[in-house]
């Protein structure tokens, strides 16, 4: 397993910071050395799915029932990917990348309903989706 982390392309194409998905570490990751950091914490992977976590908290989907499913299937996205990474026996390591491939689908498919319903905006489920959809690609390799 490689611990390079890649820079992330911008949702929507454009090149600016201020449109960027880019999930530079948070201000304290970036302050924290290296060496502090378990090596699969420096993964392109664990950072777009920390970024799909941020995304969906801060989408503010209006609808309770929505948003506490979304936020919920997120954070078990990003924990299922958390347990699996460190493990080695493969057996192991499918079950927690199943698991953090389901909870990413219904991520996927809350936010959607909640923008379909006008509870999230469009904008915003945009960006989770393009997120999301990185991250099936990232989990399908981690699969195989």
């Amino acid at each position: 397993m490689t611990s390079k982390v890649v820079p992330l392309a911008p949702v929507d194409g454009t090149a600016g910071a201020e449109k960027s998905c880019d999930p530079s570490p948070a201000p304290d990751q970036t302050q924290t050395p290296d060496d502090e950091w378990l090596p699969f914490q420096r993964l392109d992977v664990y950072r777009v799915a920390k970024e799909f976590v941020r995304r969906v908290h801060e989408a503010k989907i209006t609808d309770a029932e929505l948003r506490d499913q979304a936020t919920r299937a997120a954070k078990r996205t990003f924990l299922g990917l958390c347990e699996g990474l460190p493990i080695e026996g493969q057996p192991m390591r499918r079950k927690y990348f199943n698991e953090a491939n389901a909870s990413l689908h219904e991520t996927l498919g809350a936010v959607d309903l909640a923008a379909t319903i006008g509870a999230a905006r469009v904008r915003d489920a945009a960006a989770i989706q393009h997120l999301g959809v990185r991250l099936k690609h990232m989990l399908r390799a981690l699969l195989h």
